[in-house]
């Protein structure tokens, strides 16, 4: 498979990911709100599901969902490395400072 198409499909894939888990976020949040909030919007012990799974299984799925999107986003990052590099050395030409923001950069994505 050549590279644009296995772009297109990393792509599609990280964007249906996204929706996905932002679907489930706000579901989780506002359909399926945790503890106190549940019995208040829904009186007393309520046991919210949806197509059989709870709260904490939907959870699950999102988890999930962001680790397949974090690896596509590794993929996707590998695929444009020379674009990157290409494009930050044009913006930053400064070769000192350019390796002291991409080390500032590592370390805060590291940290996150």
């Amino acid at each position: 498979m050549d590279k644009s198409k296995l772009n297109i499909i990393i792509d599609a894939t990280m964007f249906l990911c996204l929706m996905a888990m932002v679907g489930l976020g706000f579901m989780m949040k506002y359909i399926m709100p945790p503890g106190e909030r549940l019995r208040e919007a829904y009186g007393s012990n309520p046991y919210m599901t949806w197509l059989g799974w709870d709260r904490h299984d939907w959870g699950d799925i999102h988890f999930y969902l962001a680790i397949a999107f974090l690896t596509l986003l590794v993929f996707h990052t590998i695929l444009h490395w020379k674009q990157i590099v290409g494009l930050f050395q044009r913006l930053i030409p400064n070769p000192k400072l350019r390796f002291r923001l991409a080390l500032i950069f590592l370390l805060i994505s590291l940290l996150l």
